[in-house]
């Protein structure tokens, strides 16, 4: 791993932990960690591992050894894949331990339906117990369940949840270091209600054409979300940019 920009003071490979820092006074930050082609489609055969490699997996778990809750859509925890929790990795144990942070994030699960197996390793084996987001008027039988594998955060009275208002509730409950991970359509949400503060964006080196979901799908915002470069790093052929929003 190089990093290229801002220019490092010396050679050596950069501390990925020291480069992914939250800001220290920030009482909420949300961040989002995205793959994407160089031509910018965010799946390769309906997911996104396809576009993804040794490297990019190395800041994923970084970005996750350093947030309190990652946030993931339901849909995105059926097309992905998502059948474990957050597992507790021994690097991040003392400084997780200093600020006050249980031993992993929690996984917070968007959806309005409740479709998503509370049977599954995601719930079942979470060191730190898996959170539903989800609305008030959701199936009860469903509702339920969720309540009985873990933590239920609701957010909105009916049919979709209030991203914003979710967002804040865990904030407020103290967990204000957030990772969003997807995909595309939980991410638009999110930064159609002003909750997003950063985007790391990593960028396969592939081009693949054809149809497929963008980083972002939903509405065209109003007006474009400024970005500027905050960090670029590069391994094997890979570009991970840090942009901050602006």
């Amino acid at each position: 791993m190089r990093q290229l920009i801002p220019e490092p003071p010396r050679s050596g490979e950069p501390e990925l932990s020291t480069v992914y820092a939250y800001p220290r006074n920030a009482r909420r930050w949300l961040r989002a960690n995205l793959v994407a082609s160089v031509d910018g489609l965010a799946q390769a055969d309906g997911a996104s591992r396809g576009l993804s490699g040794p490297a990019d997996l190395r800041v994923l778990r970084t970005l996750r050894g350093l947030a309190d809750v990652v946030l993931v859509g339901g849909a995105t925890v059926r097309t992905e894949g998502y059948r474990r929790p957050v597992v507790a990795r021994e690097e991040f144990a003392a400084a997780r331990a200093r600020d006050g942070q249980p031993p992993a994030a929690a996984i917070a699960v968007v959806s309005a339906s409740l479709e998503v197996d509370f049977d599954s390793p995601l719930y079942t084996e979470a060191v730190t117990p898996t959170i539903t987001v989800t609305v008030a008027d959701a199936p009860a039988d469903r509702l339920e369940r969720a309540r009985a594998a873990g933590e239920v955060l609701i957010a909105g009275p009916h049919g979709r949840v209030d991203l914003a208002e979710a967002v804040d509730r865990l904030v407020d409950s103290g967990r204000g270091r957030l990772l969003c991970e997807g995909g595309p359509k939980l991410l638009a949400a999110v930064a159609a209600v002003g909750r997003l503060d950063e985007l790391c964006l990593s960028i396969s080196p592939q081009l693949r054409a054809g149809d497929g979901l963008r980083l972002l799908d939903g509405p065209q915002f109003p007006a474009p979300i400024g970005l500027s470069l905050h960090t670029l790093l590069t391994d094997d052929g890979f570009l991970f940019a840090r942009y901050l929003i602006t």
